[in-house]
């Protein structure tokens, strides 16, 4: 599957099959359930404490206390998703501990609005039994989305170690003089075009947001590094980003001179 990025960059992700999807979803339903294990344990041990016997409690009283207790139980399986998806950047343990990640169709981050659509929808993927609808979905979608996914515009996919500038050095054009980490040198940013400049401005103020920030940031720079007839190790030992930030600096001074 290929995304192309605001920045104009286009990046492959390699989407999540069913097998793989399979394992990070029992493994969080194990976590789950100690969670709500533990929880019901505890809610037990406190009504024992406040001499609360729901065999003789009024039919009324029965009836909240079990709607309260399902609730708090519904509450735990839906938040934990949304809670770990938001602090990890698409992932539960589960997908964590298998290497998945969920992502926007457009690649960015999953936000709170499509954790909790695609997490709500779990109850009907989750028909007749364990993602029985869910699974019949992904088998006919192309990107293996379940209904949840499709709702919230999500995809799930194999998460991706960040591209250095090192892996791209084979691409890089003819040796060049090198610059040295902390050096604002003379750079033949004149032949940077307004794209060029677009480009690298939208991904400095955006770059929070995406989910492959070092990957997406080392395409950038190797893309303006041979706009300039750089080689991709011109900077020695400086990092994607800085070196986009240099080359934006430069740009801005050459205009303002």
């Amino acid at each position: 599957m290929h995304i192309e990025t605001p920045e104009n960059v286009s990046f492959g992700y390699e989407v999540a099959g069913i097998g793989s999807r399979f394992l990070a979803a029992l493994a969080d339903r194990i976590i789950v359930l100690v969670i709500q294990g533990v929880v019901l344990l505890g809610v037990i041990m406190m009504m024992q404490m406040l001499d609360f016997d729901l065999v003789e409690a009024d039919d009324r009283i029965l009836m909240w206390a079990l709607a309260l207790i399902g609730l708090v139980l519904f509450a735990l399986n839906w938040g934990y998703y949304i809670f770990f998806e938001l602090l990890w950047n698409g992932q539960s343990p589960g997908k964590r501990w298998v290497g998945l990640r969920v992502i926007q169709s457009d690649g960015a981050p999953v936000n709170l609005a499509a954790s909790a659509i695609r997490n709500l929808l779990r109850i009907i993927d989750n028909l007749p039994a364990f993602y029985g609808l869910g699974v019949v979905t992904m088998f006919i979608d192309s990107r293996s989305r379940r209904l949840g996914d499709l709702a919230a515009r999500t995809v799930v996919v194999h998460d991706q170690a960040a591209i250095t500038l090192e892996s791209l050095k084979a691409e890089a054009l003819p040796a060049a003089s090198k610059a040295e980490p902390g050096e604002l040198p003379e750079l033949p940013v004149h032949t940077l075009t307004p794209a060029d400049y677009h480009m690298a401005e939208e991904f400095l103020r955006r770059r929070t947001e995406l989910v492959n920030r070092k990957q997406i940031a080392a395409q950038i720079a190797l893309a303006l590094l041979e706009r300039m007839q750089l080689p991709a190790d011109f900077f020695q030992d400086v990092q994607a980003e800085k070196i986009i930030e240099t080359i934006v600096s430069a740009s801005r001074k050459a205009v303002s001179e």
